[in-house]
């Protein structure tokens, strides 16, 4: 399948996880960066909310049209191209792939969004220190309850559930990167470090981390 085109930014988590994707499905895609606070923000652009109106990164233009939300993006991904496989094969080991990966996705990562800490900043008057705590708390309450989570995993070899990275171990890594970036270091939950750690070895994430991206440093 050709034509796949990825609007997103190169620090953005959601959009660092959907690269993670693409990486480990061997797909070719045209990355076209949305500088995410250049101008106030090219997401907010008539040209960009008329492919995503929520004015987020990343979407995908597939020949299923343009898709939106990193997870949905990744499960489309999985569907239509099954191999390699990002979900286990058994439905309990595909739920709590899923679960950890949600925790990520909807538990901790909206919490330190820029659209959030932007009104934590404009409408109720935090300070850059205050928010970075905010950032720090919400990220340790997440890491944490996955490293549990993990703990639980008593055939889960190098990386989350599988023996092979899972849409958990993309949802994993661009979380590390964030939490360093917020000043949260990993040493507290060494099965998250070590997973990381065997995620970074492998050519496919090396590929879509944010430093490789045309748009780093921008």
């Amino acid at each position: 399948m050709s034509g796949l085109r990825l609007y997103g930014y190169w620090r953005s988590s959601a959009s660092h996880r959907v690269r993670i994707a693409l990486q480990l499905k061997g797909l070719a895609y045209e990355y076209v960066p949305v500088h995410l606070a250049h101008e106030g923000g090219e997401q907010f652009s008539a040209a960009y909310r008329s492919l995503n109106p929520q004015s987020r990164v990343p979407a995908l233009e597939t020949p299923d049209g343009v898709l939106t939300q990193s997870m949905a993006i990744m499960e489309w991904l999985e569907e239509t191209h099954p191999e390699p496989a990002l979900l286990p094969r058994e439905a309990g080991a595909r739920a709590r792939v899923r679960a950890m990966a949600q925790v990520l996705v909807a538990d901790v990562q909206p919490l330190q969004n820029v659209s959030v800490t932007r009104y934590l900043h404009e409408h109720l008057h935090q300070d850059e220190a205050a928010i970075n705590a905010w950032r720090r708390e919400w990220v340790g309450r997440g890491l944490a309850a996955l490293e549990e989570l993990l703990g639980r995993e008593t055939q889960r070899g190098e990386f989350c559930v599988a023996p092979f990275p899972t849409l958990a171990d993309a949802c994993l890594v661009p979380q590390c990167a964030s939490a360093r970036r917020f000043g949260v270091e990993l040493a507290a939950w060494p099965r998250i470090a070590g997973i990381e750690k065997a995620c970074n070895a492998i050519a496919a994430f090396q590929r879509a981390a944010p430093e490789q991206q045309s748009d780093a440093g921008k």
